[in-house]
């Protein structure tokens, strides 16, 4: 628990409630601030901060300390607030729902993570996938190609374990994944990997994946481009329930 901002509140008399209001988010959000993993946006911060008369170092200690990359904290705070996230993957299945054996294969796969940094990279990876798990959280659709689930990323138990941690999480009503079939020829997928962040305040986010680093962008031409790629991806791809019997049958052939 985030003890110096409980405390903070109690010495203030404000509750999560209170602070909400004067912040101008949801209170379940400030709720969640509670917790030490949970870091607000930058103008959250500093605006709570102001609120309660403290120094932001006070309430949240030194970000830098944290595990993820610093060119990928922008993007970890719009995921954390975002009610719904669209995400397209072509070549991996998307962080949020991978298993610790899958996404530990894929981050020391790609020749570009130390070896001695996967492991940091990884806890980094799996924390984040506590928004999906949240009492609120965000309505996660996704977006796959078929070659995603015939890729042997780890070997066969690591892709049996996946597939079926896959399904499961499809039975949550929060979680929907949807999968382009190998039939289909040229679509905007094969452009590259893609997420849409839409924000309580219904402003939307787009994030961009590459060999080096991810790029945020939010410029409405840009946002628009990647909203016509999200319904080009989403317009090629099986129903729900279709995609989900066929990762169950292809689960089945990683034995």
């Amino acid at each position: 628990m985030n003890d110096a901002l409980r405390a903070a509140l109690h010495d203030t008399g404000h509750t999560t409630d209170s602070l909400a209001a004067e912040v101008g988010v949801d209170p379940k959000t400030t709720a969640r601030w509670l917790h030490e993993e949970r870091i607000p946006h930058p103008r959250h911060r500093a605006a709570a901060a102001a609120v309660l008369g403290r120094d932001i170092g006070d309430i949240w200690a030194d970000t830098s300390r944290r595990r993820e990359p610093i060119w990928f904290r922008p993007w970890q705070e719009i995921e954390r607030e975002a009610v719904s996230l669209r995400w397209y993957e072509s070549m991996v299945l998307p962080g949020l729902l991978q298993t610790e054996a899958y996404a530990r294969a894929v981050l020391g796969g790609t020749g570009l993570i130390a070896r001695g940094d996967v492991e940091r990279h990884l806890a980094t990876r799996l924390a984040r996938q506590d928004i999906l798990r949240h009492d609120d959280p965000p309505q996660f659709t996704a977006v796959v190609d078929e070659a995603v689930l015939r890729r042997p990323v780890g070997g066969p138990a690591t892709m049996r374990e996946q597939l079926h941690a896959l399904v499961a999480a499809c039975a949550h009503p929060h979680v929907r994944v949807h999968v382009v079939p190998s039939r289909v020829g040229a679509y905007a997928g094969l452009n590259g990997p893609f997420v849409i962040a839409a924000g309580a305040d219904h402003r939307l986010a787009g994030y961009l994946d590459n060999q080096i680093q991810g790029q945020v962008v939010s410029d409405p031409d840009d946002i628009a481009a990647i909203l016509g790629a999200w319904e080009n991806v989403r317009g090629e791809a099986l129903s729900h329930w279709q995609s989900v019997e066929l990762i169950t049958e292809v689960a089945q052939t990683w034995s």
